[in-house]
């Protein structure tokens, strides 16, 4: 045990080292990744303060980039961890992770791919299965839905072309975007993603569509098909 009562619950620690009161008094960047998350916790266990418990989460989860990758029942394998703050922690961290999205509501000018990856990358990155989105926009490049495609491994069976254009029709859609991300962390896109983007840009050529982007959202970077020229047949005199 230490002195200043550490090895105890944190009520017997003196008030200028309680997370809760240090972060009132200084302000969340003084607290260290541990401090905070005994803060959601609230409460450690039998003879182990809520920072202790944080300290043995993060060891097991690799820090807190992995709190967003981790699953509810690898948090209630920490002791003192039960569902109830598991789900606390979950919800904390996917409250962060909307924060960090830069809104793309209706009305939004698409202006660039970087855009599009500063608004969907934080809800995407961490998920471990694949998303297909699609994203509706006027004559003038703006906003007008964003819907989800599909979910699972991407394969030209899951992502119809029909269903995608389908909902842009009905919408009355000028142009579309894709987007998609890799659980790997890698955006390199595969035969698959090519041979699909190749069927949709064909598929929206007929219609009168066009598709301005498919990207592709990894860990931290992406990739546009349109800024790397892959977006083809679909030029003016086609």
């Amino acid at each position: 045990m230490t002195g200043n009562g550490q090895g105890k619950g944190i009520t017997y620690w003196p008030e200028t080292e309680r997370p809760r009161e240090r972060l009132l008094a200084k302000g969340p960047d003084a607290l260290s990744d541990a401090h905070l998350l005994a803060i959601l916790l609230r409460t450690g266990r039998r003879d182990s303060s809520a920072v202790q418990v944080a300290i043995e989460i993060l060891h097991r989860v690799g820090g807190v980039a992995g709190l967003a990758k981790c699953g509810v029942e690898e948090l209630c394998a920490v002791q003192g961890v039960g569902p109830a703050k598991a789900a606390q922690l979950k919800a904390a961290v996917e409250l962060g992770r909307r924060a960090m999205a830069v809104p793309l509501s209706t009305g939004t000018r698409v202006s660039s791919s970087g855009d599009l990856f500063k608004h969907f990358h934080p809800t995407l990155r961490d998920l471990k299965h694949e998303i297909f989105k699609v994203v509706l926009l006027d004559a003038k490049n703006t906003v007008m839905k964003e819907s989800t495609v599909s979910e699972g491994s991407l394969t030209l069976s899951i992502v119809h072309p029909r269903e995608v254009f389908a909902f842009a029709v009905r919408e009355s859609a000028a142009s579309v975007i894709f987007l998609h991300n890799h659980p790997s962390g890698d955006p390199t896109p595969s035969v698959e993603d090519r041979q699909l983007t190749e069927r949709l840009v064909a598929a929206g050529k007929l219609l009168g569509i066009r598709v301005l982007d498919h990207v592709i959202i990894g860990d931290g970077r992406y990739i546009s098909f349109a800024d790397e020229g892959w977006l083809t047949g679909q030029g003016s005199d086609d």
